[in-house]
């Protein structure tokens, strides 16, 4: 259908073509790929809409619907119509500080330099001089949401034709971001001389249109590792000069990412014996180094840490419970911004899993003793539990089978970094009390914030930096666990909370 309508769009008018699904009219996440499955793209809507469809009746409760709430990857324009946004994602927690090492300044530029960190979730950005100062720093949701939560959507949506898009929004994004760096300094965005640009491997793919297509299947061999210097003209920075040097770092595998190798530089992984790193996340990365053997591997976790896939669940920002407690027996719930709940984030779900297991209202299988468990405003249900049984289960095991691989028991590792936002704000006793980290490696355990920025701004200000990252990516081994028989076992073991 051609013809035109009119919108009002958070109280803006806009003009949409009639049938338009909602998800093209009004901006916002769509975590699972505009498949209907997650019931994360809600918002208010009303006029000349299509009835509530099959998927809609399933994840919205019969108040929202009667509220006017709507799904916008399910809800169709069929005429005039207004659309308000349920919440803005701007109050969202991103952490954009963490560990580093010393290093010898030796920067890759004469005036001003940046380090972005492109996340799966989130954008974080730095801006130096050439004397190492700190000019500004900021951070922002990633808009490749609005294509899905985690790596594997968006790979779907590249494939499906949209590739040219995920680009486009990503270096938008990217030019707004340094832009907003250079403002804050009072500095000209031209002066932005060299960039580091760091992510995990389908990031960095997503962002130069390099073909998606083999993370798709088996063997999950990527094309480009990357670990060059290019262009800011070849990404459409048009923000920066177009021969300023922007610098993609080297990934190790398909799915161990340049991140990972900012995060080793950052923590000084491999100048002690017996450490390891984990991120936590819908793709879970993690590390080992013993005996100068560098191993890496990579668990898919699911979203649940980033509150997708449970009925209530959403990212750190205001209103979601972040924290969970016993006070008196019962669980006592931490809301950040003070006011009321109105979900809860993956810090908060792995607290109150262990908190319900203290107090015996969860057994040991994740069964609850009342389906929905209410905690505050609240509910928990067995499929929320599922989903973080998933999530956690992959991660322990994938520790533990990369344990194995370097002959270490989890008491032997001297030191494991915890990176990442969600590592960030992760209670390390909730984490092993539900089986989420081995407990001897969580008791030695250090959060490391986001070291993939610290790794990329040492790159951009340590012109040697580059040769020990293309050393740490080409020597590293990666562990397959698709197949492997011991990640299985730890698995299947690891679905108990125990």
């Amino acid at each position: 259908m051609n013809e035109l309508i009119n919108v009002t769009v958070n109280g803006e008018p806009r003009s949409a073509r009639m049938g338009s699904p909602l998800s093209e009219i009004i901006a916002g996440e769509k975590p699972c790929g505009g498949h209907g499955k997650c019931g994360k793209c809600k918002v208010f809507a009303s006029g000349k809409l299509s009835p509530p469809s099959e998927a809609e009746r399933e994840l919205l409760s019969g108040k929202e619907l009667a509220d006017g709430i709507r799904l916008s990857c399910c809800t169709f324009a069929e005429g005039d119509c207004e659309l308000k946004s349920l919440g803005s994602a701007a109050s969202a927690q991103i952490v954009t500080g963490g560990k580093q090492v010393g290093f010898e300044l030796d920067p890759t530029f004469e005036c001003c330099g940046a380090a972005v960190d492109i996340g799966t979730t989130t954008l974080a950005a730095r801006l130096y001089d050439a004397k190492g100062n700190l000019l500004a720093e900021t951070s922002r949701l990633n808009p490749q949401s609005g294509f899905g939560a985690d790596v594997i959507s968006r790979i779907e949506a590249a494939l499906g034709g949209n590739a040219q898009a995920l680009a486009d929004s990503i270096r938008v994004a990217l030019c707004d971001i340094l832009a907003e760096l250079a403002s804050i300094a009072k500095v000209d965005a031209q002066k932005i001389e060299s960039a580091v640009i760091t992510g995990n491997t389908v990031m960095l793919s997503l962002l130069t249109l390099e073909d998606t297509e083999p993370f798709s299947h088996a063997p999950f061999e990527a094309k480009r590792l990357f670990g060059e210097v290019i262009k800011a003209s070849e990404l459409d920075l048009s923000v920066l000069s177009p021969e300023a040097k922007i610098y993609l770092p080297p990934c190790i595998s398909a799915f161990v990412g340049a991140d990972t190798v900012c995060a080793l530089l950052a923590t000084g992984l491999c100048e002690r014996d017996a450490a390891m790193l984990v991120d936590i996340g819908t793709n879970g990365e993690m590390a080992v180094w013993h005996e100068n053997r560098l191993t890496v591997c990579s668990t898919a976790a699911g979203p649940a840490f980033e509150g997708v896939g449970i009925s209530m669940g959403m990212r750190g920002a205001e209103g979601a419970i972040d924290k969970v407690s016993l006070l008196n027996g019962a669980p006592y719930t931490h809301v950040i911004g003070g006011g009321k709940a109105v979900g809860i984030c993956g810090s908060g779900l792995v607290d109150a899993a262990a908190c319900l297991l203290d107090c015996e209202i969860m057994d040991e299988t994740g069964a609850l003793e009342e389906d929905p468990f209410i905690l505050g405003e609240v509910s928990l249900t067995s499929r929320d539990i599922r989903m973080l049984q998933l999530a956690k289960s992959a991660i322990c095991a994938g520790l533990l089978t990369l344990l194995e691989s370097a002959g270490l028991d989890p008491e032997d590792v001297a030191i494991l970094y915890i990176a990442g936002g969600f590592g960030n704000y992760l209670n390390k006793k909730s984490a092993a009390r539900i089986g989420l980290l081995p407990r001897a490696l969580a008791e030695n355990s250090e959060t490391v914030g986001n070291a993939a920025l610290e790794g990329a701004s040492m790159l951009l200000l340590a012109s040697e930096m580059r040769k020990r990252a293309s050393a740490l990516a080409s020597n590293a081994k990666t562990l397959e666990l698709s197949t492997n028989a011991s990640f299985s076992e730890h698995f299947m073991m690891g679905m108990m909370f125990e």
